[in-house]
């Protein structure tokens, strides 16, 4: 009688893989979900690292101009790696800071930086409602 799977175990671990894969994007798509979630509750949005000086400075900046963001540390979240590594993939880089004006991404602290030295960061948070003069 001739075995209709010579090769169970090959098919148990391909099916194994594809579940693996499956439960990866899953929980991928959680933390976009999760990011984008975050970024949409304040009309600007800082993910930041409590330790670092360039999201001290980019939080200052915005202080300083009255608009009051709100700032989600990656390293006091229990999921902070998982939201980096989201961050990463919608190109922001370094990830911390992540800026998010009106819900789009900005960028980092370079992006903010050039944004505010060219005078289109003022209008920007005009127009998303983070500044009312």
């Amino acid at each position: 009688m001739q075995e209709i799977c010579p090769h169970p175990l090959l098919i148990s671990d391909s099916l194994l893989s594809t579940r693996v894969d499956i439960l990866a994007i899953a929980a991928s798509s959680l933390i976009m979900d999760r990011v984008a979630k975050i970024s949409s509750q304040r009309a600007v949005v800082i993910f930041s690292k409590s330790t670092c000086c360039m999201c001290h400075a980019i939080k200052r900046l915005f202080y300083e101009q009255g608009v009051s963001p709100l700032i989600h540390e990656l390293d006091e979240d229990s999921r902070g790696k998982e939201l980096e590594s989201a961050l990463m993939k919608l190109g922001c880089s370094p990830v911390a800071p992540a800026v998010f004006i009106g819900g789009k991404l900005v960028g980092s602290a370079n992006t903010v930086m050039t944004l505010q030295l060219n005078g289109s960061l003022k209008k920007m948070l005009k127009d998303a409602g983070a500044l009312w003069l």
